[in-house]
């Protein structure tokens, strides 16, 4: 199958040991960063034959990781700072309001929840959008007549599982799975689009089937975490800005998606485009808002939007920095010598000595994704996962973005917010649910769509 027999070294098997190692960790639940950087300096020291070699291995892997994320950061950034003033104009409530008035049923409301879960999620991402969507929406659908457990499961699903695993429109989640696997972000968004549809729809759905018969609440009132009054009140300081910026966010963002559709689009100019339109609606809110403290108040959205994006990404930059060395990243890292990564070697190993095909492969992909997601973080596997898919899909001839969707979906479903329990606190607080129980009922229907997303990716493997 190869030309020329790979050759493992000391270096080879330290590696595996610290993928070994790292899997262990996630596993009994405990952060990784530490043990990385620990690996990061061992393989340093032992590829360049050195202790100051390890000590700059920590720093050029950082270094790459975070050049590698930074547009990625940048974009949650912005979006972010966007997303507050949203909230602290009011503009938030009068989108969300009208919405209100057609959930009149469990079902319906169910579906519409999870809908606007799904749609602003896409734009702002799911953290962001569980306060955008949860703390407005949720009187409406209790008042509707919806569990707020019920809730908790539609705002999970739809966000941090459909939403986040295929991120079309930010494309973080592409973003790091593509620097990870040598390809585009547009490559996996769109030969692996029918793995992510699969694992969507399969999951909302079932969920629903699996829970429309307890999704009603009872008739009394039920206490929720919401800066709103069940009666769906607005908040009382409305003002001219909140309307200007709640009709021209839509907007905007609508002529965003048509210039993608129109000027053929995509990728980093696509997540530009959506990137300069938050941080200009933000900058017209405060603006109009603030006025005279409208400087201050700019320089304070952008201030939290970045330290929230880099609080989320500063694990993922130490852990990809150690999965970077898998991979091409290796030869900017630590030098010229190195010409293929450690992790490529293995596969063109393991794949000459063993049995492998797409298939076996796929479920490996799965496999490893669900587990570097049992830390609650949906993107720390991602470099791992993207790596495997390169360098086992170019051994076999299988699809590489098509494995390389795999691992993400099974990465961001199972520690993007839905299956791990220390993942699901956000909207469990806002809905007021058990964290473990709201765990349990995602069960299944994530699991079902797993089986089905696995027989699609066989289809087309």
């Amino acid at each position: 199958m190869f030309e020329t027999a790979t050759i493992l070294t000391p270096l080879h098997f330290l590696y595996l040991a610290g993928v070994v190692t790292i899997l262990g960790v996630m596993i009994l639940r405990r952060d990784t960063p530490a043990v990385c950087i620990a690996f990061l300096f061992l393989l340093g020291a032992v590829g360049l034959g050195s202790v100051i070699g390890g000590i700059q291995t920590v720093f050029n892997a950082m270094l790459y990781a975070g050049k590698q994320f930074m547009e990625v950061i940048a974009t949650i950034a912005l979006v972010t700072a966007l997303s507050k003033c949203l909230t602290d104009l009011g503009s938030d409530f009068l989108l969300m309001r009208p919405m209100g008035r057609i959930m009149k049923t469990p079902s319906v409301t169910w579906w519409i929840l999870g809908i606007a879960m799904l749609l602003f999620s896409l734009f702002l991402w799911p953290s962001p959008s569980v306060a955008l969507v949860g703390a407005i929406m949720l009187p409406f659908a209790v008042r509707g007549g919806l569990k707020p457990m019920a809730a908790a499961m539609a705002m999970n699903l739809f966000g941090h599982g459909f939403a986040l695993s295929y991120d079309v429109v930010i494309q973080g989640a592409p973003a790091i799975s593509a620097a990870a696997a040598g390809i585009s972000a547009d490559q996996i968004l769109a030969e692996g689009r029918p793995v992510f549809l699969v694992m969507g729809i399969a999951t909302v759905v079932s969920a629903f089937l699996l829970n429309r018969n307890s999704m009603a609440a009872p008739s009394q009132k039920i206490r929720i975490c919401s800066s709103f009054d069940m009666d769906g009140e607005a908040p009382p300081r409305l003002t001219r800005a909140s309307f200007i910026l709640a009709a021209a966010t839509p907007l905007a963002f609508l002529g965003d998606v048509a210039a993608m559709i129109f000027l053929h689009l995509s990728g980093g100019e696509a997540t530009s485009i959506v990137s300069g339109t938050a941080v200009l609606l933000m900058c017209l809110g405060s603006v109009l808002g603030f006025g005279g403290q409208s400087l201050e108040k700019i320089t304070g959205y952008l201030t939290d939007g970045f330290l929230f994006a880099i609080r989320i990404f500063a694990p993922v930059i130490a852990i990809g920095a150690f999965f970077f060395l898998g991979g091409d990243g290796i030869t900017e890292i630590m030098g010229e010598q190195f010409h293929s990564g450690i992790m490529n070697d293995w596969a063109v190993w393991l794949a000459s000595h063993a049995p492998l095909n797409p298939y076996l492969i796929a479920a490996i992909q799965m496999v490893v994704g669900a587990l570097t997601g049992l830390d609650g973080s949906g993107f720390s596997g991602l470099p791992l996962t993207g790596a495997l898919a390169r360098t086992f899909g170019s051994a076999v001839g299988a699809s590489v973005p098509v494995l390389a969707a795999l691992g993400q979906i099974t990465a961001v479903f199972v520690g993007g917010g839905t299956i791990v329990p220390w993942g699901l606190i956000p909207v469990a607080a806002i809905c007021n649910v058990n964290p473990l129980e709201l765990a349990r009922k995602n069960l299944i229907p994530v699991l079902i769509g797993f089986v089905c997303t696995f027989a699609a990716a066989c289809v087309l493997l």
